[in-house]
């Protein structure tokens, strides 16, 4: 019985030349959960299995911590898409976040098995993934940025920051997510009792910083619930961003 293929070995050139081809459109979306996956590697092969046959693609990373997706979808097979994510005991609920440019964001599927969804290098001890911390929508966001006294930090790489910023950010100086955690607890030492409002491009940098933050005693830790894309989503004429939003696939930016 000849086995299923789990990884896509075709010429990058051909790739791209067949996705130009291409006689339907697309749906670019994204999505992230922090849940606990008892075998990633198990969880990774019946996904690659499932979206492969539908044409799916996109650049996913999983872990024993959950998933983080960006993804290419053929127009007439996203109610499959969404059928087939919601069958998925782990990924139940989970929102799913359609951009607002579509272009052609990826040429190939590729999923890939990490120790941490965002690559801080912390220990298991120093976080816990089940205290979530408090989220804001787009509108509470909008206000709580008017208050000056709000330190707001960009929890993103520098380069992603000069395309795009919320206005009086603080913007760390660092090009890898390894880096970023550190520059903030450096950046807000000192600030423990006061609000701090955190954003990146879709939710699941602060995510895990927010929690990280927690456990070293700061008291008014906040993300924008969705990032970015959300906010963008919601708020017409950009609301209180400036710029453009980076995005790691062909778009770039949106």
């Amino acid at each position: 019985m000849k086995k299923k293929k789990l990884f896509n070995k075709i010429d990058k050139v051909i790739l791209k030349n067949n996705l130009e081809n291409e006689s339907f459109k697309r749906i670019t979306a994204s999505f992230y959960k922090y849940i606990s996956i008892a075998q990633p590697e198990k969880f990774r092969d019946s996904l690659f299995l499932s979206f492969d046959e539908m044409l799916i693609f996109g650049r996913i990373y999983v872990s024993k911590e959950g998933i983080n997706a960006q993804v290419s979808i053929p127009q007439q097979s996203w109610d499959l898409f969404l059928l087939q994510i919601s069958e998925i005991k782990e990924l139940k609920s989970i929102e799913i976040k359609k951009a607002l440019n579509d272009g052609r964001s990826f040429y190939k599927l590729t999923i890939k098995v990490r120790k941490e969804l965002v690559a801080y290098g912390l220990n298991d001890n120093e976080y816990d993934m089940s205290k979530v911390g408090k989220h804001l929508n787009s509108s509470d966001y909008n206000t709580a940025i008017k208050n000056r006294k709000t330190i707001i930090v960009d929890m993103r790489n520098y380069y992603e920051s000069e395309v795009g910023r919320f206005d009086n950010a603080i913007i760390p100086n660092v090009e890898t997510s390894k880096e970023l955690l550190p520059e903030v607890k450096n950046i807000l030492k000192g600030k423990e009792n006061e609000k701090i409002l955190l954003y990146c491009t879709g939710g699941i940098r602060c995510e895990k910083a927010s929690i990280a933050l927690n456990s070293l005693g700061f008291k008014n830790i906040v993300q924008l619930k969705g990032g970015i894309i959300n906010y963008l989503d919601k708020n017409k004429n950009k609301g209180k961003w400036e710029g453009d939003c980076f995005v790691f696939d062909d778009r770039i930016t949106f």
